[in-house]
């Protein structure tokens, strides 16, 4: 069975799970794939070690866990630190630039950065660093198509921050694909 492993990880409050749960609703409702999540997270409610695991596949998935991601896309230092060695050698590093140091040696494979936070931030939210995050791993990874991942995006977040979002998600799509932010 051929799938894509995707793992999404942070901290708490980063909004994590909510990344994971938009790439996984893009997958199985609007570009015809099968997606399972699972998510795990710290007792703490901000703050502590948050991670998804997405999986995407063409065919059944017969069981919705794996060891070894073909993307991870880390949104902390200690996300980036605990799960990078994990990654498949060919796989595919998405990290959130300000707040991740990573060393080229640790994974010599494509690698892609995205100031996010500071993007949130200009959009006025840091609060959708997970959308960005989601745009730009859209773009450089090809994981779902980006129509998909927009109209998830559309009904995944309250329909108050739904403007906000789908420009959050703009932003990174458009850095990821070599525009500016």
């Amino acid at each position: 069975m051929s799938f894509t492993g995707i793992r999404f990880a942070g901290f708490g409050g980063q909004g994590v799970i909510l990344a994971g749960m938009i790439a996984g609703r893009a997958a199985a409702l609007y570009d015809g794939k099968n997606a399972t999540l699972m998510q795990s997270f710290g007792p703490e409610a901000r703050g502590s070690a948050c991670s998804a695991l997405l999986i995407i596949s063409s065919e059944p998935i017969l069981y919705p866990h794996f060891d070894h991601p073909d993307i991870l896309v880390a949104m902390s230092q200690e996300a980036y630190t605990r799960f990078a060695p994990a990654l498949n050698p060919g796989g595919i590093l998405v990290v959130e630039e300000d707040l991740v140091a990573r060393d080229p040696q640790d994974h010599p494979g494509p690698a892609f950065a995205v100031p996010a936070t500071r993007i949130a931030e200009r959009l006025g939210r840091r609060l959708v660093l997970n959308v960005v995050m989601v745009g730009f791993a859209t773009a450089v990874t090809g994981m779902v198509t980006a129509e998909a991942a927009r109209r998830a995006v559309r009904d995944s977040v309250p329909p108050a921050t739904v403007a906000l979002n789908l420009a959050a998600f703009e932003e990174g799509w458009n850095f990821g694909i070599g525009g500016k932010p």
